[in-house]
């Protein structure tokens, strides 16, 4: 009989019904204006549509996962990549971090929060889906809120095969005499299988555009896009292709979605500048939540992590300096320097000044100064750095309350993984990798799947895309070799240590 004492945290806890979330107003659906209020006991909940709608912010909220917390997707796969070192103060700053980088990794320091976040997400995804059919309340809403919710549980689920492939699938709440200690592994073929249908079965319950007031929630052109991407990794390139085509419209053009390239890269990271019409999805980020280190990571607070873990350690611009051009940066932490590579490589792109800072020419200028991190080299990634403009006038720690928001996905994006999903070959693919290019004013070159490959690194670099990647195309082995990575192991992570006590998990190959 196995022993109780051992709570197998992310498949028992967080599918109880004790599920944390938010109260709010039908009369305001802007989900970044919602609020956590704690955890409570959902069997009197879910009542109206109100509740409902509190149930739905919830399930929202795991998106910050990408770019909230210390333990956030996009520096921890940006540290592990060909075109970031994991950085911080030392070397061992963050054991995950630094050993998913130099590829050390294992079940004991691999963060559990990024198995146990998701399946959290699925948890209240669950919570909500059961509770849907019996609410009285608009029936358009609740087709609606029953398809926001499936693209979500299967954008988590996507996630979770990413990362782990070999994972359980879960579809309904659990009580606390279930029994979750014996719940297998699906084959990632039958995850793949649940997550597709979900999206096609909810697409025409969704909205064609959203107004401001509901900004941020998923309609037909985001979740065309996730399903684009899941066919895409799922290795379905015609559907894959078909869905893309729908969500980008005329390559350069306005699509039947409302989506457009900005007319200027560097916009897309000005932190005024949210909900462009480039953004597919788009994570949320505010300092309302006044983040504080006792919750910070743990889903109260709304802040992107990414600003000031990426900072400069001890920036300081030179005062005696005439005409100092240098940013006015806010001092932080010094994780994820640019590689020398990327940073050569990019030479002579436009994209390059807003994409790396190169600190290194300012501090030989004598315009700056800093303490060199870990894997200093000089370079850092400019599209998330911290501003002194930028910080919260509320309270809080200022380094906890940036609130640039994270765009999951973008059009540039979608353009590029339709071609892709084309074959990098023919007349549309061409037509999209050009639009990509002519925006910020280069000519067009010839289509193949090496320019598409060399097109996403320049054009997304920093934004936690290129290590998936590399690993869909095949190409880690040879790109990150030298760093460790070991082909047939490192493709997925090692499930955490945690996660594995008394359950019938079974650890993934090679750890």
């Amino acid at each position: 009989m196995k022993n109780k004492r051992f709570i197998y945290k992310s498949l028992s806890v967080l599918f109880l019904t004790g599920i944390s979330f938010g109260a709010v107003s039908c009369n305001n659906s802007n989900l970044e204006d919602v609020k956590n209020t704690g955890t409570f006991d959902t069997s009197n909940y879910f009542q109206n549509e109100e509740q409902a709608f509190g149930g739905l912010v919830a399930t929202y909220d795991m998106l910050r996962k990408y770019s909230g917390g210390f333990e956030n997707m996009v520096t921890f796969f940006n540290g592990a990549s060909d075109d970031f070192y994991s950085g911080g103060g030392n070397s061992s700053d963050g054991a995950g971090i630094q050993g998913f980088s130099n590829y050390s990794i294992n079940a004991i320091i691999m963060p559990p929060s990024y198995w146990k976040d998701y399946y959290q997400g699925i948890a209240k995804a669950n919570l909500l889906l059961e509770r849907l059919p019996a609410i009285n309340m608009n029936e358009h809403n609740k087709k609606r809120f029953t398809a926001e919710a499936k693209v979500l549980r299967s954008l988590y689920y996507f996630e979770l095969l990413r990362m782990f492939r070999n994972v359980p699938l879960i579809l309904k709440t659990f009580k606390y005499d279930d029994d979750y200690y014996n719940i297998p592994q699906a084959k990632p073929e039958e995850v793949y299988a649940q997550i597709e249908a979900d999206i096609l079965s909810g697409i025409n319950d969704l909205p064609i555009t959203t107004s401001d007031a509901e900004r941020g929630r998923i309609t037909q052109g985001t979740a065309r896009a996730i399903l684009g991407k899941i066919y895409l990794y799922n290795k379905k390139n015609t559907e894959a292709a078909a869905q893309f085509e729908m969500v980008n419209g005329t390559p350069g053009g306005t699509s039947q979605y409302g989506y457009k390239l900005v007319s200027n890269f560097a916009d897309l990271w000005k932190v005024s500048n949210k909900y462009t019409t480039e953004s597919v999805l788009e994570v949320m980020h505010k300092d309302i939540s006044s983040a504080d280190w006792q919750f910070w990571g743990s889903g109260k607070d709304e802040s992107n992590s990414i600003n000031v873990m990426l900072g400069i350690k001890s920036y300081g611009r030179v005062a005696n300096v005439p005409n100092n051009d240098a940013p006015d940066l806010y001092a932080s932490w010094g994780f994820n320097p640019v590689t020398d590579d990327l940073f050569n490589f990019m030479q002579g792109d436009p994209r390059l000044d807003p994409t790396i800072f190169n600190g290194k020419k300012f501090k030989d200028e004598g315009k700056i100064t800093y303490s060199p991190g870990y894997k200093d080299t000089g370079y850092f990634l400019n599209k998330y750095l911290p501003r002194n403009a930028d910080k919260s006038n509320l309270p809080g720690p200022t380094e906890l309350n940036f609130h640039q928001n994270y765009i999951a996905i973008r059009l540039a994006d979608t353009y590029l993984m339709e071609a892709e999903a084309l074959g990098g070959v023919g007349g549309r693919a061409q037509a999209l990798l050009d639009a990509v290019r002519a925006r910020v004013g280069l000519a067009s070159v010839p289509v193949s799947m090496q320019a598409i490959k060399d097109e996403r690194r320049r054009e997304l670099a920093g934004e936690g895309h290129r290590w998936f990647d590399l690993v869909r195309w095949g190409d880690a082995p040879a790109k990150l070799g030298a760093r460790g990575f070991k082909a047939g192991k490192n493709e997925i992570l090692p499930i955490p240590f945690n996660e594995l006590t008394n359950t019938v998990l079974k650890q993934n190959p090679g750890y």
